[in-house]
């Protein structure tokens, strides 16, 4: 677990980049034969790798994880829109180089590729979805406590539901990738008496964490704490995917069939 002030910083980058951006992407018209230049593929001039396909008006990369994003060039700026929208910087545009000013302020460097082979690459163009749990996980726990058995089920099942994660590479170049998110069905049960028998998604958490995190966050586990008077306790662990940004939640469900959640702080 990190801290929070750290977990809002990292996410919050998105919100100044998105808001640091120049206001004449709405109000100046886009240079059409800025983008006609830039039509086919890009290699990076120190590794020779290519990097980005233009096709029309959508950058699409090398990593079948990363989506493809929507552009404009206007005046000397990239802006690319994805889930959020990163402004870069232009340095020098010709028919066979392309050079602009990353986030972290790197000068990227590219010419155009000649070689067919780099159009291997790119793969089919289709995105590629991670899902969070390959199948669906059940996790029992029987408890007796005041001589009543009380019993448990969690069943964390993959869904359908996409997580889109902004993440940033090393140059400084966002990228977004999608994830499935999971639901989770919880059922108690106080001797033959159903306490609870519901669904718990990731949008029930969202008087407990930012949306900022909450947004690109995955429910990824549920785990039994114990059973005392107050009623039958689980914790929830959410992960942003493929960082070590997480935030964990206690679930009650009490004995008058209620559902009370609260966050666990550091």
């Amino acid at each position: 677990m990190i801290k929070w002030s750290a977990v809002l910083f990292v996410l919050g980058a998105s919100f100044l980049i998105s808001c640091s951006g120049n206001k004449e992407q709405y109000t100046s018209k886009e240079d059409v034969i800025a983008k006609e230049m830039l039509q086919g593929i890009w290699v990076d001039d120190e590794t020779e790798m290519p990097l980005i396909r233009i096709k029309g008006d959508t950058i699409y990369y090398t990593d079948s994880q990363n989506m493809p994003t929507y552009f404009k060039i206007i005046k000397d700026t990239v802006y690319v829109y994805g889930s959020v929208t990163s402004a870069y910087k232009i340095d020098k545009q010709t028919e066979f180089d392309f050079w602009f000013h990353s986030i972290s302020d790197e000068i990227i460097k590219l010419h155009k590729s000649d070689n067919p082979v780099d159009n291997l690459s790119f793969g089919n163009q289709n995105t590629q979805i991670a899902s969070a749990t390959k199948s669906v996980m059940q996790k029992d726990s029987i408890v007796m406590y005041n001589g009543i058995r009380y019993r448990g089920y969690v069943y964390i099942n993959p869904s359908k539901i996409k997580v889109i994660r902004t993440s940033y590479t090393e140059d400084g170049i966002s990228v977004d990738n999608i994830y499935f998110d999971n639901i989770i069905h919880i059922c108690v049960y106080k001797g033959k008496e159903l306490l609870y028998g519901k669904d718990i998604k990731k949008q029930m958490f969202s008087n407990q964490f930012p949306d900022s995190f909450l947004n690109q966050a995955i429910l990824y586990d549920m785990r039994f704490m114990g059973v005392d008077a107050r009623g039958y306790h689980y914790q929830a662990t959410l992960n942003v995917p493929e960082s070590s940004i997480s935030g964990l939640a206690n679930l009650t469900i009490t004995m008058n069939k209620q559902l009370i959640i609260s966050k666990v702080e550091n």
